[in-house]
């Protein structure tokens, strides 16, 4: 019999696990969110955060190399690992003692651990016995190590040891151009580093519109793309790979290990209850109900959308359901950016996408060029937006982005999405003057619908 009841046990203190925990102690249930490492997860502590910080110095720096042609001469500028690094670790300690702020303002227990199940309504951890009467599994994600030969190379990291690196590679070279991949090429390549990427489908970013992959990977000059490559093994200074029949080496001091991450659902003890899982992750329903009454899972684990924005809004679905209240997961207007310099991001259907599953669709597309906010800020800088429209409708029902401050507009294309916006109520919406955010309304306008 455990020795403390609970209403909610969540496991796991990423961004699905304390959103989860705040919203139902906001709520007066009794929870208990039990985290083995940092609060925060893996994107507070080793994923999103740090590593937009450190795109953000690097992004400064570039700025601060050509900053001549907007009238400010800056002599002699020098990036400093060191500083970024330092910068990046207090952004980090002050996001945790928020967090903690707000499960403590929302009477939410914390403690620290390893969970496992001990029965279907009960967690072993530290020792002793955890009672729920709900349980939400939010265990998060691994970076995936591929078995390549000297893949388990001192020099070999993945994303979480590379954002603790002490001093920057001559030559660095990434395995995989994925979100992960390419953020990390373009935060080494802006800070001088030579940079390659090998990455084995025919371009970079598959769940990317083609045509915004290729933009992105055109701009990114200073990193030596190499798709449709497979790497062969790992040496102490090289890397090497088969492309078109032929191996080639390339020089390396370290090498990136960005192919993908894995569920975290060993050591759970989800055999012992019966929760249906595989290799892809826990499966859930619209809920995030498991195959368990009482159990759920949210985030990461379940390999549904491996987002830390996606994991949140699974945690708030799965406490109202727990409350007694009717609402679902959605994912089709479940945004996607990818922080590099310039940024992407899109939300909802593409193109090829829509041709796919038989929607008529019209398009329009307008340069990020035309856009005056847009050529005051990035002289000499390409970027577009594209826009998705159902033929027979008028909603939308996809955009995508390249350019400068397409991560901070991409939200609203998502909640026209999700509230079905035609062309003519996005028209009747006024947009500040000026801002990106217009070249998504003057894409509209230009199509004539």
């Amino acid at each position: 019999m455990a020795n403390h009841l609970y209403d909610l046990i969540v496991i796991g203190a990423g961004p699905g696990g304390y959103i989860a925990a705040e919203r139902a102690g906001a709520k007066g249930k009794k929870v208990l969110l039990i985290e083995k490492s940092n609060l925060g997860g893996v994107c507070l502590n080793e994923g999103c955060i740090p590593s937009k910080t450190l795109l953000h110095s690097a992004k400064l720096f570039v700025q601060a190399c050509n900053s001549q042609a907007y009238g400010v001469t800056v002599e002699n500028p020098q990036f400093n690992l060191a500083d970024a690094m330092s910068h990046k670790g207090e952004v980090i300690q002050k996001l945790r003692a928020g967090v903690a702020y707000q499960i403590k303002q929302n009477r939410v227990e914390l403690l620290h651990g390893q969970a496992r199940f001990a029965n279907r309504s009960t967690v072993h951890v530290n020792g002793k016995q955890f009672q729920g009467e709900n349980i939400i599994i939010a265990a998060g994600s691994s970076p995936v190590r591929l078995p390549i030969p000297g893949a388990d190379a001192a020099h070999v990291l993945t994303s979480t040891e590379i954002l603790e690196i002490e001093n920057l590679p001559e030559n660095l070279a990434i395995i995989g151009g994925g979100v992960i991949g390419c953020e990390f090429a373009s935060f080494f390549s802006n800070v001088g580093v030579n940079v390659s990427v090998v990455e084995m489908l025919p371009e970079i970013i598959p769940t990317l519109d083609p045509e915004f992959a290729r933009m992105l990977r055109k701009s990114m000059v200073d990193v030596d793309f190499h798709l449709g490559s497979i790497v062969e093994s790992i040496g102490e200074d090289t890397v090497t790979f088969c492309q078109n029949g032929e191996s080639t080496s390339i020089p390396c001091d370290h090498v990136l290990m960005s192919v993908g991450r894995k569920p975290n659902i060993e050591g759970l003890g989800l055999d012992e209850i019966g929760v249906d899982h595989n290799s892809r992750g826990v499966k859930v329903n619209e809920f995030m109900q498991t195959n368990i009454p009482g159990i759920y899972a949210i985030g990461d684990v379940t390999g549904k959308s491996m987002l830390a924005h996606a994991a949140a809004r699974m945690g708030e679905v799965a406490v109202k359901h727990i409350l007694g209240k009717w609402d679902v997961m959605r994912y089709h207007a479940v945004p996607w950016v990818v922080y590099t310099y310039p940024e992407v991001a899109w939300v909802g259907l593409a193109e090829a996408d829509a041709a796919d599953k038989g929607v008529s669709v019209k398009c329009a597309k307008l340069p990020m060029s035309a856009n005056g906010r847009f050529l005051a800020e990035n002289l000499g800088k390409r970027g577009l937006c594209k826009v998705v429209i159902d033929s027979e409708s008028n909603a939308l029902l996809g955009v995508q982005m390249i350019g400068a401050a397409c991560s901070e507009i991409i939200y609203g294309a998502a909640a026209m999405i999700e509230d079905e916006f035609r062309v003519q109520d996005i028209q009747e919406v006024i947009f500040p003057h000026p801002t990106v955010s217009e070249i998504f309304k003057d894409a509209l306008t230009a199509m004539h619908a």
